[in-house]
């Protein structure tokens, strides 16, 4: 479990396809304090720790992985959103975040507002996945409020530290992104459908 707080931007080293899964390889200040066999949240997506040499480490992605995420995009040099999971101790900065990607969306505008970016995402029209006026969404592994709902849309407004500290300060408009719905809303859905 996650809170979608990101700790680091991790940088990919190397790519390698092995049949269906793709090991990526990153370096990152975090790499000290990973073991093998922990999650780590990559874009918001929780991947397992697999190897780890000095201030690189390895993860794998499966088929099924590649097929939902934006993470069969990657290219060396790119840099990724890194988050260990939650100490239970914690405080809980951001949202309930699990590292389970619903769908991408794509970026269909940034706008920069006089110190903040105001960006807008879409999502397929076929999706049963909904946002709400100040609700929580997960991009990338960021933890955000929605600032505009619309159908199969909406817009997040970025502050300085967040764009400055993520990956957003790289993303363009028709770039895909994960994203990752509200839990307690996804099971509200799942509840009202029931009852329908």
């Amino acid at each position: 479990m996650f809170t979608g707080i990101i700790e680091d931007l991790g940088l990919v080293t190397a790519l390698e396809q092995e049949r269906e899964n793709l090991h990526i390889t990153l370096k990152s200040k975090l790499t000290p304090e990973f073991k093998i066999d922990q999650s780590v949240a990559h874009n918001g997506v929780c991947l397992t720790v697999v190897a780890i040499n000095e201030d690189e480490y390895t993860v794998t992605a499966i088929k099924e992985t590649l097929l939902k995420t934006n993470l069969s995009k990657l290219k060396i040099g790119d840099a990724v959103n890194l988050e260990r999971a939650m100490k239970l101790v914690d405080r809980l900065d951001g949202h309930i975040v699990q590292g389970h990607v619903d769908l991408v969306g794509t970026c269909t505008s940034i706008k920069e507002q006089q110190g903040s970016w105001l960006i807008s995402f879409e999502y397929g029209s076929d999706s049963k996945y909904t946002t709400i006026e100040k609700g929580s969404i997960t991009i990338n592994g960021v933890s955000l409020t929605v600032v505009d709902s619309g159908i199969n849309s909406f817009r997040v407004a970025i502050i300085p530290y967040t764009y400055e500290n993520t990956t957003f300060q790289y993303l363009k408009i028709d770039e895909l992104v994960n994203l990752e719905f509200d839990v307690l809303g996804k099971y509200i859905q799942k509840l009202y459908e029931s009852r329908v």
